[in-house]
């Protein structure tokens, strides 16, 4: 198998036609591949990734110059295994062809079937922050449907591209799976190509031009983008609880999760108690941000983005606090403390764009409505995170919002879960996967109806009479 180089720009929409047209031609050749065929891609899919572990963890590493060996574990490795593992448990009973009911006594004898099929070429644009995790994730979705696809990786994923691009073909021919690095403008030339459909994950801004670019072929899109997701914490919640739990996954990946908490409501009367509470977390779990176990900001535009957004919120009035107060944050190792932002007002960048790193915006609430409305005044989040045990409070919360998914008394881990669909809403995004709702999303839903040998409608050919009239007040009868 040849190995696949990485495409320049001035050659990208040339190597790509090149590579979408094999993989056309492959699909065309054997458009259904078999059960038993799509779960050997999927083991090697984890073969891929389990015999190369190590590089694949070094090259993460590497690509973002310190990123903790656990969180590639825990946030990349295992989850892609598991879902992995999923896919291949349940393919069978996915594949199968669903019965449906058929309608109105004309077509008594007839069978109706949904059948799922493969869509046939698709096209997976990566992120950067869980490069593993969102290309392995669609991938595995796409490779359980049946269908052939083309990874991009980010331009932040160097090394990580050029070792999947290296790897891959022992495991898939190129008309099966081809991994792509972005070397400048090989995003925008993928956009364009007519897939079957396309899968983006990634920020807003980008995913309008993608959504764009696509709309001219009339490519299907589903888009994983972000926002501003919030959490709240009723006041008669453990306080110490909802702190540990919020800290960790805003330090984790040094907060650059799209569903991580980027603001968090608590009670007016809670806020010193909640920043004294967060200060005593990180002190224990979170002393030194040069340790090996606190992850780096990918770029230096990341990070200037941080310390932007930090003196915009002191210029502008706002109360901000760093967490690890003994350390500043470090340009040159792209290492940001975690920080506390409060008496935030609307004309300041943590109130506008998406943090992503490690700023949490506190806003203090007095009631459950000030929640609700600040949330419908703005776009709708990718999570919601309320923290209660009243369970009459967080339903109200859920009814009268509206975001992609939700965790209740923790962040992020739904996630996790692969029986549950996870997707946006609005401006958060569109379309959703990850088990079966993955298997469905790169599927084609086939409606099949097979006619009865003898066909009522056979009475109901013209010229009309007065059969038809007696047919059409028979189903009026029938269905009144």
């Amino acid at each position: 198998m040849a190995v696949v180089q990485p495409i320049q720009a001035p050659d990208a929409s040339v190597a790509l036609g090149a590579c979408f047209e094999r993989q056309k031609a492959a699909y065309h050749a054997h458009p259904v591949p078999s059960v038993a065929e799509r779960r050997a891609d999927l083991r090697a899919l984890k073969a891929l990734l389990n015999d190369n572990r190590e590089a694949i963890i070094a090259a993460t590493t590497a690509d973002y110059g310190c990123r903790s060996r656990h969180e590639t574990l825990f946030g990349e490795v295992i989850s892609v295994t598991d879902g992995i593992n999923d896919c291949i448990r349940k393919l069978g009973r996915w594949a199968k062809p669903q019965r449906r009911h058929v309608d109105l006594s004309l077509f008594a004898g007839g069978r109706n079937r949904v059948v799922p099929q493969p869509l046939g070429c698709v096209g997976i644009i990566v992120p950067w922050n869980f490069p593993l995790f969102l290309a392995f994730g669609p991938l595995s979705a796409a490779l359980a449907a049946g269908n052939r696809a083309m990874v991009k990786m980010s331009e932040n994923s160097r090394h990580l591209s050029r070792l999947l691009i290296e790897l891959a073909p022992r495991y898939f021919s190129t008309d099966k799976v081809c991994f792509l690095e972005e070397t400048g403008g090989v995003g925008i030339a993928f956009s364009r190509i007519p897939f079957d459909l396309l899968f983006f994950t990634g920020s807003g801004e980008t995913g309008r031009k993608v959504m764009a670019a696509a709309a001219a072929n009339l490519t299907p899109v589903v888009l994983e983008l972000g926002g501003k997701s919030p959490a709240v914490i009723d006041p008669r919640y453990p306080l110490a609880k909802a702190v540990q739990r919020i800290l960790f996954v805003k330090q984790f990946n040094a907060g650059q999760i799209c569903v991580n908490v980027d603001y968090v409501f608590v009670q007016r009367d809670q806020v010193d108690a909640f920043v004294a509470e967060a200060q005593r977390w990180t002190a224990r779990h979170v002393p030194d941000i040069h340790s090996r176990d606190y992850t780096a900001l990918i770029d230096e535009r990341s990070c200037q983005r941080m310390l932007d957004t930090l003196a915009d919120a002191r210029s502008k009035g706002a109360r901000v606090i760093n967490l690890t107060p003994h350390q500043a944050p470090d340009p040159a190792s792209r290492k940001v403390p975690l920080h506390l932002v409060l008496d935030t007002t609307p004309d300041m960048i943590i109130r506008q764009r998406e943090t992503f790193g490690p700023l949490l915006m506190v806003l203090p609430y007095d009631g459950p409505q000030d929640v609700i409305e600040h949330v419908r005044a703005h776009d709708r989040p990718l999570a919601f995170y309320p923290f209660s045990r009243d369970r009459k409070l967080v339903e109200h919360y859920l009814t009268h919002t509206m975001s992609g998914g939700v965790t209740v008394n923790d962040a992020l881990f739904h996630v996790a879960q692969h029986d549950m669909p996870f997707g946006g809403v609005g401006a958060s995004g569109m379309g959703q996967y990850h088990g079966f709702d993955g298997f469905r999303t790169f599927s084609k839903m086939r409606p099949v109806f097979h006619q009865a040998p003898i066909s009522a409608m056979r009475f109901l050919q013209p010229p009309y009479g007065r059969v038809a009239d007696l047919v059409y007040r028979f189903l009026v009868w029938l269905k009144s």
